[in-house]
């Protein structure tokens, strides 16, 4: 069993989580900064779903939830993409992705210090230790690879939240948000040799909904966690139902880390050669994912011979434990 040594918990899962925390973001990271054995050692804050800023203050916020302020340092990252123009999502999230809830403004302050330079002192200071949980687009990932190339190895394993398996997207019918967003960014991490895992939006769509009743259940809790949890839920809620025509909302990051913090739910992945698409006029961003049913063997093209598999794709997971998962952490 963990233990701690003043803030620190020694043999404990050493992670740290990039986030562009709005609404489900919130939920991924209270399931790892409550969770027993889990050391989260940053978090480092990313453009995406709304204003950069308010990304931050999002974490800050979930942190002092979670009984954690003043532990966690929160590190500003890249305030936009590579190549385009920030895209966000606050017709999902409200516009300060917390559903417009109006929390107050933490005593904690973001960490003096940049997300990127974080990230690579701390993988390099503690090579084969520390686990990535990337729920955000990938620029500030990709951006301390181009620093430092030896992050990729030096990771313990890297675990992505974006992008579909051979399936519908939420942006464009090929592209999930994140890689949508920074497909560049995108293409340079899963090409950069990581220990990589990758939960899709595909896998969202199978696993990922908590039903009315499930939500439900969650707000009977009756905890402080459960009631910040609906009040956070509710703009991605009332989307998921009027525009998408759902029966509960959707949840990727928090199956992402579910999955990062116990792999016993993982119930089948397969080990696939996976790239982005960064040129394509109605494909930008498309994550593509090797399949079965293509023929492992060498073909005349040279260009289309097989590469070594990139990443494990989650196919199927246990959803029933998923749920539990979140739930224990809003007790």
């Amino acid at each position: 069993m963990a233990k701690r040594a003043g803030s620190v918990q020694i043999n404990a899962m050493r992670l740290i989580i990039d986030t562009d925390t709005a609404g489900d973001d919130v939920f991924s990271l209270m399931l790892a900064l409550t969770r027993p054995g889990v050391s989260v050692e940053a978090i480092t804050i990313a453009h995406g779903n709304v204003g950069f800023d308010q990304h931050a203050e999002n974490a800050l916020v979930t942190l002092e939830m979670c009984g954690r302020a003043g532990e966690v340092p929160v590190y500003l990252g890249a305030q936009g993409p590579f190549s385009r123009a920030p895209l966000d999502a606050a017709y999902v999230f409200g516009k300060d992705g917390m559903s417009d809830s109006g929390f107050a403004r933490t005593a904690q302050r973001p960490a003096d210090g940049h997300a990127v330079d974080e990230l690579v002192r701390r993988i390099m200071a503690a090579p084969g230790e520390i686990t990535l949980i990337a729920q955000a687009p990938l620029t500030n990932i990709a951006l301390a690879y181009l620093r430092e190339p030896r992050i990729a190895k030096a990771l313990k394993h890297l675990w992505i939240m974006g992008g579909t398996d051979n399936g519908v997207g939420n942006v464009t019918p090929a592209a999930e948000y994140n890689f949508y967003v920074d497909p560049e960014a995108a293409k340079i991490v899963v090409n950069a040799g990581f220990n990589l895992t990758i939960s899709t939006w595909t896998l969202t769509l199978r696993d990922g909904l908590w039903s009315t009743a499930q939500l439900a259940e969650l707000e009977a809790l009756g905890t402080d966690k459960a009631r910040f949890f609906t009040d956070v839920n509710r703009a991605s809620l009332a989307f998921a139902r009027e525009t998408e025509g759902l029966d509960g909302s959707l949840h990727p990051d928090a199956l992402t880390c579910a999955l990062a913090l116990d792999e016993r739910l993982i119930l089948d992945a397969e080990t696939c050669v996976v790239d982005v698409e960064t040129m394509g006029e109605l494909t930008r961003g498309y994550l593509s994912v090797s399949h079965a049913i293509l023929p492992d063997i060498e073909v005349a093209d040279p260009a289309l011979k097989r590469r070594e598999p990139n990443a494990r794709v989650i196919k199927k997971i246990d959803q029933a434990g998923f749920f539990a998962a979140m739930k224990r952490a809003l007790l």
